[in-house]
């Protein structure tokens, strides 16, 4: 499976994002080209090689009018000594409704709403598949605006995030995740740095309201670094791809790329992006085990079959030698990761045992799948399995004896009555 880690850090901001994809693409050239064609006026993306603590990536600026955009809040932090992290999408990026007064130093510096950005999507000639993508990475950012503002959707008016410059960066993510093509985007838990920013709105805590509202329910976490390392427009860029988030899985990686920000820090200031294949199908499971060696079988068997009934993936016995000579089973339950607690709440009840041991587990399995097959006695379920470079069909035994029992013949004969049929279907 085609996967795309994306390692974060030191958090994650549309230039660092675009950045990192942009070594990942087979024509970074041709398609910075493609970019600067679709027709946002006066924008100009250039990408340059970039050295934090002696590792080289790509660090991507976007002009607008030959002028690259300074954010407001940056300025106001270095008022006020607050040293900003990044420069240009990293920094502050917090929206201002109607009922905010505003001042700008670029004459290109202005406001939109969320109907201005769709009108400018709207006219750049872009597949569906990349409009639809960058529309709602900023539905995401006018809903946590919203929700900090306290204010309806249509009242938002983006300041930062709303420029031409970030509507770049927005639309250069989702046209590299397009043609990248990934299967499936893991992202680790993100970095937002720690403090606090001075924005329009005065001092705000890190992370900020609306970027805090976008990573709910995503792993983040602070540390000794001071500022806003991740920014409203990489957390929702991140949220909407992102299929889930943890450690990296185990991957044969192809290639890496790193996407720099401005400033230097004694960690490397970039976002790390590596594109790989995964085994088609892996995934974690917990195994519980318990010894016993005071239940009768009839016991042993209820508990099996309670945890079979709420889910259990496999239950099993093993022979074990126990204290003083007594022999005595190993019982052990796989199950889903989220089933753990559950699971163990049943041994309790079920058994005798005093205490659980858990380990947890990567697996590989095959697709799986189930089709009736029509056979002269009557239709009988096929368990069907694939991947790997296996391929195996399996009837199910309860079918096959039923209906041999029901005609008096065989379990042979039911069993090559299916395999008949499976064969005029291929």
């Amino acid at each position: 499976m085609k996967t795309l880690y994306l390692e974060c850090n030191m958090g994650a901001a549309g230039d660092m994002l675009t950045a990192a994809l942009l070594e990942l693409h087979p024509d970074p050239a041709g398609f910075l080209t493609r970019l600067n064609s679709l027709g946002l006026p006066g924008v100009q993306v250039t990408a340059a090689p970039s050295v934090k603590c002696g590792i080289t990536g790509t660090h991507v600026t976007v002009t607008v009018n030959g002028q690259e955009e300074e954010s407001l809040d940056a300025a106001h932090a270095h008022m006020h000594g607050h040293e900003h992290p990044h420069s240009h999408d990293h920094h502050h990026e917090h929206d201002h409704t109607h009922e905010h007064g505003h001042s700008h130093e670029h004459s290109h510096h202005h406001h939109a709403g969320p109907h201005d950005i769709a009108h400018i999507l709207s006219h750049l000639d872009l597949p569906e598949k990349v409009r639809s993508d960058a529309l709602a990475v900023y539905g995401q950012i006018a809903q946590a605006e919203s929700h900090a503002h306290g204010v309806p959707v249509s009242e938002i008016h983006f300041h930062e995030v709303g420029t031409l410059d970030a509507v770049a960066d927005v639309v250069a993510v989702c046209m590299l995740m397009a043609d990248l093509a990934p299967d499936q985007v893991v992202c680790s838990p993100v970095h937002v740095g720690s403090g606090h920013v001075h924005c329009a709105h005065g001092v705000l805590p890190v992370p900020a309201p609306a970027t805090a509202h976008i990573l709910q329910g995503v792993p983040t976490y602070g540390g000794q670094v001071q500022g806003e390392l991740c920014t409203p427009t990489g957390a929702a860029l991140l949220k909407h791809f992102a299929g889930s988030f943890g450690p990296c899985p185990v991957m044969q990686v192809g290639k890496i790329g790193y996407g720099m920000g401005k400033k230097d820090f004694p960690s490397m200031n970039g976002l790390r992006a590596m594109l790989g294949e995964t085994p088609d199908t892996q995934d974690s499971v917990a195994e519980l085990r318990c010894n016993l060696d005071d239940m009768t079988p009839e016991a042993v068997g209820f508990a099996m079959e309670r945890l079979l009934d709420a889910g259990a993936l496999d239950v099993y016995t093993l022979p074990a030698g126990m204290k003083k000579n007594r022999p005595g089973i190993l019982l052990a339950c796989l199950c889903r990761m989220d089933d753990r607690e559950k699971m163990a709440k049943l041994l309790f009840t079920h058994t005798t045992t005093l205490g659980v041991r858990e380990s947890l587990c990567s697996r590989y399995t095959l697709e799986r799948a189930q089709e009736t097959v029509e056979t002269p006695y009557g239709p009988v379920q096929v368990k069907k399995s694939s991947g790997w470079g296996v391929q195996r069909q399996k009837p199910e035994y309860d079918d096959m004896a039923a209906l041999a029992q029901k005609h008096g013949i065989s379990l042979e004969d039911v069993r090559s009555a299916v395999w008949q049929s499976i064969h005029k279907t291929l």
